[in-house]
């Protein structure tokens, strides 16, 4: 039996799909289906499936066999259905062509609106609908979706020749253009056509829909759609299917409208409609930010019937798919229709906010909400903000905004939560690159494309001078964290492109210039003004609490001091895995270098004694806030040769010294300093004498750091607080190595805890961080003096075992 590639959604008695046929239909055609099937005012129309797509693109662009009879049989039962006949000459059957893959990619594949227009199907539907202005403008939006998505003919060409024409006739919207000029403006797009492609523009309405599910198929292999996957994590080989269905109008004047809403606020989850829309416009512009639409509130008021309907809607598709969904629609005329539901992309506050309430709901269990959060959500939700307190800690927000108004340069639509701040770019190539080489870039359009995607993705935050909060920068912003502000042309921001350069408000911003977007109310500023990570709102935290309750596996942080050791608790972190002790003694670097200058032990013994109690503080620190968590502190680890001046300074004081008429004593100590640095030169530092070595060979610092210790952990619990120590001995490769360090260990801990009058619970460990030790693991965890736990130093052992 001959393989089915199309499935129809004419109504409620003829619908072949449903909502879990996504990988065959993609996520719109299964959709569409699933919509059509709840009985809701979904236009007509049928899904090539995407096993069609793949046999497509690995077949050098041939379709199946059966693929061409099915999709006319399908087309010709559409019509029957509609009483209508694709490219009528009087009254013609349009219908859109658009992609749709099995995961979500917004923007990143081709849609055709308004095909089975020619030059005589034109004349009909302007008479059928008597409203020619509204006829041409159909068609020739038609005929650059064509040439764009269809031939490879840029659209700058023809967006170029509408400017110039609605410059000419001294109006700023598409709607104000009278049919007349629209007419005119055909004939110019027909030109374009003709001199990029050497052929007159297609007018057999059969050819053109062969055409657009063929162009459909090959967008998923554009660069943006390959960027995309790859940013994503979604797998190359799913392909899209094709949804081909009765064009809806959107332009056909004031009754007219087009939409996107989302049954929750997509930044912040907010548990409400909320979205946008256009009056008399089509789909595409809303999506690609052509105009700067209306808050869905104001649809309430000037349709307030259609937007009852709609949240009738929108509220029946939330719990049919128990998630935020993202929809689509359109009013023709006065009648609502929907053209897309999909689960909607959020922001990591709203993922979190949005499973908490849902949980709260009733709609799904707290495990499902938890696999809803993704760990890019968490780390979304640490968008940045502006620190004022850096700016002037002594006074508040507002005057501090009122103190820097050289700087304000205007504002836009928050389309993301965060702010960011980097450097100027006006192309995606460029910002791309320069963020390669390590640089803040903010990304500067007039309107995103799905062709700025890797731009996008590169850069710290995105700036667009049209466009509303559900247009394709403000979606793809939110969905791969990036801080975002459209729209910016209504706050007083105009931006050309081509001179790379953004005004407002007296003021220039040129490719290079530090710029600031800051996504809590919109404002963009002309310079670099500093940041600060947001804390994790309640519902994560509340959501990382219920995955303690479940979790196998518990995670703990790395923290040398007291505040980092807060914010990782605040994280859910289980304790300390590895405290770093050096950390510390940069701190005190002049007492290190006395320790490790030092000509005998009774001369060390001077240092490490007034660093004991400077270690002690630093860890009483971190136990006094650890909250019974264990804490895993490293002994010292790198080569000494790191807290001392390199040879080249040591060398280049003392010929200063030389030079400046000095003598010899005058700087005794720094050629002291340089006789011992050259003695402790090795050809591999990072193998010689560190980690337990040094310990081996100056026992006294294993002595004074484990000292430290628990004279810290004896103290912290006699204030009633629960403490956890683990000590770890670093760089370990032989059983005797551990075993000589933790035999200083445990007779360290055992006379504390007699001079402190207390017992406490301790562990020794080490960190298999040589690949000897991985191999003789067994024998130093053997014995009474084995190691009692370890810890991996991936680092290290790769660098070792891969030479």
């Amino acid at each position: 039996m001959t393989e089915k590639y199309v499935y129809k959604f004419f109504d409620k008695e003829v619908c072949e799909g449903s909502a879990d046929m996504k990988n065959l239909l993609g996520g719109k055609g299964a959709n569409l289906a699933e919509m059509t099937s709840l009985g809701l005012p979904v236009p007509p129309g049928f899904v090539v499936s995407t096993q069609a797509c793949l046999h497509f693109l690995a077949n050098n662009e041939e379709y199946p066999e059966g693929l061409k009879a099915e999709v006319d049989e399908a087309l010709e039962a559409l019509e029957a259905h509609m009483g209508k006949k694709l490219g009528d000459n009087e009254d013609p059957l349009l219908v859109s062509v658009r992609s749709g893959a099995r995961i979500s990619m917004p923007g990143m594949m081709d849609t055709v609106l308004n095909l089975g227009l020619n030059d005589v199907s034109v004349e009909g539907l302007a008479k059928i609908s008597n409203d020619p202005r509204f006829a041409y403008d159909s068609y020739r939006r038609f005929m650059y979706m064509y040439a764009d998505v269809v031939k490879d003919v840029s659209k700058e060409y023809f967006e170029k020749e509408l400017e110039k024409l609605k410059h000419e006739l001294g109006v700023e919207n598409d709607t104000e253009i009278p049919a007349d000029e629209l007419k005119k403006l055909i004939q110019k797009y027909k030109a374009i056509y003709k001199e990029h492609m050497g052929e007159e523009f297609p007018q057999d309405p059969r050819k053109q829909l062969d055409d657009a599910i063929r162009a459909v198929f090959r967008s998923w292999n554009t660069r943006r759609a390959i960027d995309y996957r790859n940013h994503q994590g979604i797998p190359h080989d799913l392909g899209t299917a094709v949804n081909v269905m009765t064009m809806i109008y959107g332009n056909l004047g004031e009754t007219s409208a087009t939409g996107v809403a989302f049954t929750r606020n997509p930044s912040d989850g907010e548990k409400k409609l909320y979205g946008e829309f256009l009056v008399n416009a089509q789909g595409e512009d809303v999506v690609a930010g052509i105009r700067t639409p209306l808050p869905i509130e104001d649809l309430k008021a000037s349709m307030p019937d259609l937007y009852n309907q709609l949240f009738e809607i929108s509220e029946l598709l939330e719990k049919r798919y128990r998630d935020m969904q993202d929809m689509e629609f359109t009013i023709q005329q006065g009648k609502l229709y929907m053209l897309q539901t999909r689960s909607g992309k959020r922001t990591g506050i709203a993922a979190s906010q949005i499973a908490y309430d849902l949980v709260k709901e009733g709609a799904i269990s707290k495990e499902e909400a938890i696999l809803r959060i993704e760990p890019s959500d968490v780390e979304n939700a640490l968008f940045p903000s502006i620190d004022w307190g850096k700016i002037d800690s002594n006074a508040p927000v507002k005057q501090i905004k009122e103190n820097i108004k050289d700087k304000f340069l205007g504002t836009g639509l928050a389309a993301g939560a965060a702010a960011a701040t980097g450097k100027a770019i006006f192309n995606a190539d460029r910002a791309q690159e320069i963020a390669e080489q390590g640089q803040d870039v903010i990304l500067i359009r007039v309107e995103t494309t799905p062709e700025d995607f890797h731009g996008m993705a590169a850069s710290k935050g995105i700036l667009t001078m049209k466009g509303g909060l559900t247009s394709h920068a403000a979606i793809v912003a939110r969905q791969i964290g990036k801080a975002c502000i459209v729209g910016s042309e209504k706050g007083g921001i105009s931006i050309d492109v081509e001179k790379r350069e953004l005004t407002a408000s007296g003021l220039v911003v040129r490719e290079g210039d530090w710029i600031t977007i800051d996504g809590d109310d919109g404002s963009i500023y002309s310079d670099k003004l500093p940041t600060r990570p947001a804390e994790l709102p309640e519902s994560m935290k509340t959501i990382l609490d219920w995955c303690d309750e479940t979790a196998k596996i518990g995670v703990k942080a790395n923290a040398d001091k007291p505040d980092q050791f807060i914010k990782a608790l605040e994280f859910g972190a289980k304790g300390v895995g590895l405290c770093r002790t050096e950390h510390m003694f940069f701190d005190n670097l002049d007492l290190v270098r006395g320790m490790i200058l030092a000509k005998n032990d009774e001369e060390r013994k001077h240092y490490v004694d007034q660093l004991e109690p400077v270690q002690e503080e630093d860890f009483r620190g971190i136990f006094d806030v650890s909250k019974g968590y264990p804490v895993i502190i490293r002994l010292i680890d790198p080569p000494l040769h790191e807290f001392l001046l390199s040879e080249e300074e040591l060398m280049t004081e003392i010929f200063e010294a030389k030079l400046a008429g000095k003598k010899d004593e005058d700087f005794k100590e720094t050629a002291d300093m340089l006789e011992v640095v050259r003695e402790m030169k090795e050809q591999n530092p990072m193998l010689g004498l560190r980690g337990c070595r040094l310990g081996i060979t100056m026992p006294i610092v294993t002595e004074m750091q484990s000292r430290a210790i628990f004279k810290a952990a004896a103290k912290v619990i006699k204030s009633g607080k629960k403490v956890f120590p683990e000590v770890m001995v670093p760089l370990v490769g032989f059983q005797k190595e551990f075993e000589h360090q933790r035999t200083i260990i445990d007779r360290v801990a055992k006379e504390v805890m007699q001079e402190e009058g207390i017992e406490f619970k301790y562990l020794v460990g080490t960190m298999i961080e040589v690949p000897r030790a991985a191999l003789t693991s067994g024998e130093i965890a053997g014995g009474d003096k084995g190691a009692q736990f370890f810890s991996f130093g991936t680092n290290d052992l790769h660098q070792m075992a891969l030479g």
